[in-house]
């Protein structure tokens, strides 16, 4: 039904009521008031979409501070603990190496135990679950848990990352801010990719592969409805992380690297190989111990963690005695920096990789609080290294090209470990400031990559996630489902719904949303026409102001036309929803006319017939 002016009156009285006195009645106000009243007042208050850019770049800072905070607090730590150890007199650095260590894991597995469950592990696989609605919300008290029990874990020499608790954390701090904003459940679960991209721009300084990573890892597809959001948010979080920190990249190279001889691709090729192997290693061998782990009880989980810390530390012990050197504890930047300039021998950078991914496997297994980064991008250092040392032995080339490939190998591990393939080339030129490796890198990234996933489909995180008993496949299962089902097939009659045209007044508009109490979205049609819809708030909003009655019309509320077509499928229509924060939108035919209506309800009964149909 189409509610018209000319045949429509005013919302009915109840009988024996005298008819309310409006002066809207009896008085036409003037033109300027009207113009006023249309123009500027509805419009004082921002409308969801408006809010959620706020928070957006609100998050975005206050993200960029957090990470700066988390960093600092780590090298703090480090700086009292781990380093002051090492670098005891005399004999003493061993003790202190293998006991700080070990008294960090054990002190951080009671916090985790007692106190806060939910910062075990690297952080991603949390954001992962509460993105895809498997689990419960992410709490500004895990996050706070995080960024202390973390800091300090790294800090007294654990051989794990920042960058997964930094993602947790912004993640956790975009959560609260949404919840505390009374922002809609759906548009909550959006915050959550912006928080970890701010997570991952200020840890690594990198904005551009921020965006990729939490595109290929958090969401999973490229969803336009997130995109704007993370893009703002990793820009202003990297922004502010320069602000504090400088502008130089994680990594700094004096030397700028670039492919001199096209023989070295060959070997390009091999590491490519070799880091498959590797990533496979140490993702098979960190699932195995992990589970072992979990079944362990001869001594309590809380003591788990100071096991990791112990070998931990004896490796640590064994690399600065035989070796001269550090990097098994914590990320180890400062060596594979050293590692990029080309200033560790091929004796040395083997035993480091190897050391560094038992210390890793040991520490995460465990039950530790920290990520799996920066040690991925350290076992792709060592080993990139030393198949440069083979460049140099078999085709005589310049020792400059050990840093080059260490390079390229952090991008290949990484990329064979983590399973972000577009992140994986982009976040080595962000971090080290290098663009002249390109081909190397995308040859042995994609080498990697392929063969790590053909060997290994399942990622690590979604590995970890299994082992939990959460599966995270089935949010892939319900988009292929909703593609193929046509909105044809889910189409409700239009007959059931009211409409407007552009001269609806205000009293009518109420009135048929007090008729329609179940209708959500009411089209305004002019011949026949959708041009323009008002939403179920909209009119809400409107009722909340009762002295607007008689100035205002549905031209003046309406929003910009949004529609379906019959022919589009399931999963538009369902992130057509999503993205206008709407539960039920119109379907047009090509003139424009609505030909029936699409709801939520629809669509997930929908699915679940479905899934029926698809069981054997």
């Amino acid at each position: 039904m189409t509610l018209d002016p000319k045949t429509e009156g005013s919302a009915s009285t109840l009988p024996g009521q005298p008819e309310p006195r409006r002066w809207a009645d009896r008085f036409r106000a003037p033109q300027a008031l009207r113009n006023y009243f249309r123009g500027t007042d509805l419009r004082l208050s921002p409308t969801e979409r408006q809010r959620l850019f706020a928070f957006t770049v609100a998050i975005g800072g206050i993200c960029g501070l957090v990470a700066v905070g988390f960093h600092l607090l780590i090298d703090l730590v480090s700086g009292v603990a781990i380093d002051r150890a090492m670098s005891a007199p005399r004999y003493s650095w061993v003790i202190w190496t293998i006991l700080v260590p070990t008294l960090g894991g054990l002190i951080s597995g009671v916090l985790l135990e007692f106190v806060v469950p939910n910062a075990r592990g690297s952080g991603i696989p949390q954001v992962k679950v509460a993105y895809a609605g498997k689990g419960p919300p992410l709490r500004m008290r895990d996050s706070v848990g995080k960024f202390f029990i973390s800091a300090f874990q790294i800090g007294t020499g654990s051989s794990l990352g920042r960058e997964g608790p930094t993602v947790q954390i912004c993640a956790g701090v975009a959560s609260r801010v949404g919840r505390s904003a009374g922002v809609s459940v759906q548009n909550l679960r959006r915050l959550l990719p912006v928080g970890a991209a701010a997570g991952i721009a200020a840890a690594f300084n990198a904005p551009i592969a921020a965006v990729t990573f939490t595109i290929e890892e958090v969401v999973g597809n490229l969803d336009q409805t997130v995109l704007s959001g993370v893009v703002v948010a990793a820009a202003l979080a990297a922004i502010v992380e320069r602000s504090v920190l400088g502008v130089q990249p994680v990594f700094a190279i004096q030397l700028q690297y670039g492919l001199e001889h096209i023989s070295s691709l060959l070997f390009y090729a091999v590491l490519g190989l070799i880091s498959a192997g590797l990533g496979l290693l140490f993702t098979e061998s960190l699932l195995r111990l992990r589970g072992w782990f979990k079944g362990f009880r001869r001594l309590p989980r809380w003591a788990h963690p100071g096991i990791g810390g112990l070998i931990t530390g004896a490796l640590a012990a064994i690399a600065l005695g035989f070796l001269g050197t550090q990097g098994v504890t914590g990320g180890g930047y400062a060596t594979v920096t050293a590692a990029l300039g080309g200033k560790l021998a091929v004796t040395v950078l083997i035993p480091l990789c190897l050391m560094k991914l038992v210390a890793t496997v040991f520490s995460y297994s465990s039950g530790g609080a920290g990520g799996i980064f920066a040690p991925a991008l350290f076992i792709g250092a060592m080993v990139g290294g030393a198949v440069g040392g083979l460049d140099v032995l078999v085709f005589h080339h310049s020792t400059e090209s050990l840093g080059a490939f260490a390079l390229v190998g952090m991008g290949a591990v990484f990329a064979a470990i983590i399973r972000a393939p577009i992140t994986s080339v982009l976040i080595i030129i962000e971090m080290t400031g290098g663009y002249s490796l390109i081909l190397p890198l995308m040859i042995a990234n994609m080498l990697a990559y392929g063969i790590a996933r053909h060997y290994r489909p399942t990622p690590i995180y979604e590995a970890l996630l299994q082992q939990d008993g959460i599966q995270l496949h089935e949010k892939m299962a319900l988009a292929e489902a909703l593609e193929s089902i046509p909105v044809r097939e889910v189409l409700r009659d239009n007959r059931a719904h009211a409409s407007f045209v552009p001269d609806t007044p205000m009293s009518a508009l109420l009135h048929a949303m007090s008729e329609n109490s179940r209708q959500e979205v009411f089209p305004v049609m002019r011949d026949g026409s959708l041009v323009g819809i008002v939403t179920l708030e909209d009119l809400l909003v409107a009722a909340g102001r009762p002295e607007l009655e008689g100035l205002v019309n549905a031209a003046d509320l309406m929003r910009a036309p949004v529609s379906l077509r019959a022919h589009e499928n399931l999963r538009v229509a369902f992130e057509a929803m999503l993205t206008q924060g709407l539960r039920e939108l119109p379907v047009t035919d090509d003139r424009g006319q609505v030909v029936g209506f699409v709801d939520e309800t629809s669509i997930a009964h929908a699915y679940m017939v479905a899934r029926q149909k698809a069981k054997p």
